[in-house]
């Protein structure tokens, strides 16, 4: 549910819009000042802040712009005024607002609603292409799993199977057996295909970096947070999270995932309401989450929660016929890169 924040000194006009938007199944919100827009922007994440140039000051509009850009950045801005000023329309979109709006009596609320609409699609492809440079590598398919034993066969008939469903996985493996390739192989075959792959690995980072990177946070929740920041788990928001890892979360870090896996909903750190996702969750692991949860190192609830449908990759040991073709495929991939040129390997 896109949420929508809408300034203006107009109270009857602020009513009306959060009627109208909220019919179109938006999360609204609505102030009459400067200083209480200024607040929200502080306080939470809105995907499109809508804001009268005119109010009680001359320029307040663009004063609530400018913060929004230091501030948070991933919002888009439309501007409204009652007056039509060329040299102001040029200096808003110089700004960075994405859209400067003429009040016009009868037709204001529509072409609100045709600026959110265009607003919230740049908005989501912005998303979109930070989650794929962030997240550089290729999507890959069943055809990146190489391999022809009898293993990998069983292994990408349970992808096929398991790819469809909704439910969250977690994929069991040693280190090096391609647990991020099945994870990918699963939401390239899902209905989720067209929409985010976001990994992170959970070991790599402290706990409170962790919890920052997952659920974003809000300008002045820690020191060096001078803007508010979308977490992963809403980057990803209608495509698939990858949790590598897993095992080395903090316990204290499961039981906040525990909740947002419960609830479908994130807290940014500092903020003050809840976002709503749809994310589907892999999880892996190169550990024994079964011992770990006997041993009291990881939450019971939470295992069971991650491991409705649990995947084995199994290590090449098991499935020593791969071995040529994985050798093969490296050679085609590496050979050129090194500028050699070999084109086969001995048996």
């Amino acid at each position: 549910m896109a949420s929508i924040l809408v300034c203006d000194d107009e109270r009857s006009l602020c009513q009306v819009l959060e009627i109208d938007l909220r019919k179109e199944g938006y999360k609204v919100e609505t102030v009459n000042s400067r200083d209480e827009a200024k607040r929200k922007i502080d306080s939470a994440l809105f995907d499109v802040i809508v804001t009268d140039i005119r109010m009680p000051h001359t320029d307040d509009g663009m004063e609530v712009l400018a913060h929004a850009r230091r501030i948070s950045p991933d919002s888009a801005v439309i501007l409204m005024t009652a007056v039509a000023e060329l040299e102001t329309a040029i200096q808003a979109v110089k700004a960075g607002a994405f859209e400067y709006i003429v009040k016009q009596p009868g037709r204001i609320n529509e072409e609100i609603k045709v600026a959110i609409a265009r607003a919230l699609e740049t908005v989501n492809l912005r998303r979109q292409n930070f989650a794929l440079r962030r997240d550089a590598a290729v999507r890959n398919s069943l055809d990146h799993i190489v391999g022809c034993s009898v293993a990998i066969e069983k292994l990408k008939h349970t992808i096929r199977t398991v790819a469809p469903t909704a439910s969250t996985i977690v994929i069991n493996g040693e280190s090096g057996t391609g647990k991020e390739l099945v994870a990918r192989a699963v939401h390239v075959c899902s209905p989720r295909a067209s929409e985010s792959f976001v990994s992170i690995n959970c070991g790599a980072f402290p706990e409170a970096l962790l919890e920052s990177e997952l659920f974003g946070y809000m300008k002045g929740a820690f020191t060096g947070a001078t803007q508010n920041k979308r977490g992963l788990f809403e980057v990803a928001s209608g495509g698939t999270i990858f949790l590598d890892e897993i095992s080395e979360m903090s316990v204290a870090m499961q039981v906040k995932l525990l909740r947002v896996l419960q609830e479908r909903t994130v807290r940014p750190l500092g903020g003050s309401s809840e976002i709503p996702i749809d994310v589907r969750v892999i999880a892996a692991t190169n550990k024994d989450l079964a011992q770990m949860v006997s041993e009291n190192n990881f939450r019971e609830d939470l295992y069971y929660r991650i491991s409705v449908i649990p995947i084995h990759v199994p290590p090449l040991r098991e499935r020593r016929d791969d071995v040529p073709l994985l050798a093969n495929n490296f050679l085609k991939r590496y050979a050129p890169a090194a500028g050699k040129s070999i084109t086969r390997i001995s048996k």
